[in-house]
């Protein structure tokens, strides 16, 4: 796929502090048709062109605001990992039913943080509480940071940082295709590369501006082939006309390309049922009017999370059937595979 070039860039002033921050201004400040504008980020929104909420929501999709990650305590990052920390925010894909709608949802722009070494004195500090015991850090919660590693090389320098470190690793997970920055790097085994898969007729009708199905498979062999720890988040799992037909397709797929990678530890599968809360469902219908998403709350179930939410998921009628159908599929493939869990 095209790499992502934004139509319009907005520096908060104290990112030039930053040798990354100098250096993508220079970068674009160079090029005639990017829009660059220095100002501070409660300015940023309503600087970007758009009437109506589905406009806003486009030109803030090709919008980058370069920052200064300011709060570098890290959040916990259950059942992933044992903390996140974030080079990036947000991404230039356009998925319909993405969590993001209402985490993010009036800041849809993607951000790059440049402060990259006070993000890993903070990581430091973090494997030092945990007393010295393997500490696990998810680098993708909220944002996509391979959609702009061809802008920043930030997700290169990380991958390389944590395989310095003896008793921490790094999990990333990505929609997108362009690895081949990562294939030489000396990652010493200590980043599992996970890429998010689904079926044909998930990708194509609700992943815009995402990496295909072809894309995505040849990323992951390509990457498996680099010898990094891989794994597979499938999701979000949809229930529709020809569902299992399309997954068996997708696990024979993934089987066919790795056929011929030392792996060096047992591939890692990540199962999550489609779900929407009542606040993404409002964003959604606002920007993508025609969707096709099935968000019709008498054929699902409440599921309380985390602070007091809930979201509608499948009920378990339905849940069961998917978790039992599309675990016999990777295990049938993947006999040493690990699913790690089903949500």
């Amino acid at each position: 796929m095209d790499l992502f070039m934004p139509e319009r860039v907005f520096f908060e002033p104290s990112s030039l502090k930053y040798p990354l921050g100098e250096k993508l201004y220079s970068l674009f400040d160079s090029k005639k048709n990017i829009e660059v504008i220095k100002t501070p980020m409660q300015n940023v929104y309503r600087s970007i062109p758009g009437k109506t909420e589905q406009e806003k929501y486009a030109r803030s999709k090709k919008t980058l605001v370069v920052a200064v990650k300011k709060s570098l305590k890290l959040d916990v990052c259950k059942p992933s990992a044992d903390f996140e920390f974030a080079l990036a925010t947000n991404c230039p894909g356009n998925c319909e039913y993405c969590y993001l709608q209402t985490t993010q949802s009036s800041r849809p722009y993607l951000r790059t943080y440049v402060n990259i070494e006070e993000i890993f004195d903070s990581i430091a500090k973090h494997i030092e509480k945990n007393g010295g015991g393997l500490t696990t850090f998810e680098v993708a919660s909220t944002g996509d940071p391979l959609a702009l590693e061809h802008i920043t090389g930030s997700l290169s320098r990380t991958i390389e940082y944590f395989g310095s470190l003896d008793n921490a690793r790094l999990r990333v997970v990505t929609k997108f295709d362009n690895v081949e920055p990562l294939l030489h790097l000396n990652h010493n085994l200590h980043t599992r590369f996970r890429v998010s898969i689904n079926s044909r007729h998930v990708i194509s009708s609700f992943e815009h501006n995402t990496a295909s199905y072809d894309e995505r498979i040849s990323a992951a062999s390509k990457i498996a082939h680099a010898a990094y720890p891989i794994g597979f988040i499938v999701a979000p799992i949809m229930v529709y006309e020809g569902w299992r037909e399309e997954y068996s397709e997708l696990f024979d797929r993934l089987k066919e390309n790795l056929r011929g990678a030392s792996l060096p530890e047992n591939i890692t599968f990540e199962l999550i049922q489609h779900r929407f809360t009542p606040i993404a469902k409002k964003f959604i219908l606002e920007r993508f009017p025609s969707t096709g998403l099935d968000m019709d709350e008498t054929k699902r179930v409440l599921k309380w999370g985390k602070f007091g939410r809930f979201k509608y998921v499948y009920p378990k009628e339905t849940s069961g059937e998917m978790k039992e159908f599309i675990s016999g599929l990777i295990m049938e493939r993947f006999p040493h595979a690990v699913i790690e869990y089903f949500t």
